[in-house]
């Protein structure tokens, strides 16, 4: 966390430079200092240091990761990263709904705005509940009927190197 810690409190630093530097540079102009783009660059310099604040924060209390290691080495990072959904349609359906949300902010139709919000908030409670809905190694709802003992072993890799009497128990457990 240390390294994103950096790279944040970076931008962040270049950000409120750069808009002193902007502020100077636009008050020579006839039409005096542009408040605007001072204001945006101080507040984009200030979401920066946010954030890497949280990291630094962070960063103290767990244990050092490779990357924030200059003696690490690359096959220290290797190993499973997390899960990351392989065929979810949600994240297809979130980025439609914010869409409709925004065309509805760019024509000001209040109708629209109201759409795209439910719209968001159904896509997103969809991601989110995915798959507290379906079993992730099979796909099946708790509700659809079973698939056959052939189709059901393939679809579990923990089934698919399993001893025989494993791999009875495993699909036993996941007819209950």
């Amino acid at each position: 966390m240390k390294s994103e810690a950096r790279i944040f409190n970076g931008v962040a630093l270049f950000l409120f430079v750069m808009a002193a530097v902007y502020g100077i540079w636009t008050k020579n102009t006839s039409e005096g200092t542009d408040w605007v783009g001072t204001t945006a660059l101080i507040l984009t310099g200030l979401l920066c240091f946010m954030c890497g604040a949280y990291f630094s924060f962070v960063a103290r209390r767990i244990e050092l990761r490779p990357e924030d290691r200059a003696d690490a080495e690359i096959d220290e990072g290797a190993g499973e990263l997390g899960f990351f959904s392989p065929g979810s349609y949600w994240p297809f359906g979130l980025a439609l709904s914010a869409a409709l949300g925004g065309l509805g902010v760019v024509f000001w139709a209040p109708w629209l705005m109201i759409m795209g919000v439910i719209a968001v908030l159904i896509a997103a409670g969809g991601l989110l509940f995915e798959y507290y809905l379906t079993n992730p190694s099979t796909h099946e709802r708790p509700d659809q009927a079973p698939r056959s003992r052939r189709s059901r072993r393939l679809a579990c890799p923990e089934a698919r190197g399993a001893s025989s009497a494993l791999r009875s128990r495993h699909l036993v457990g996941l007819q209950a």
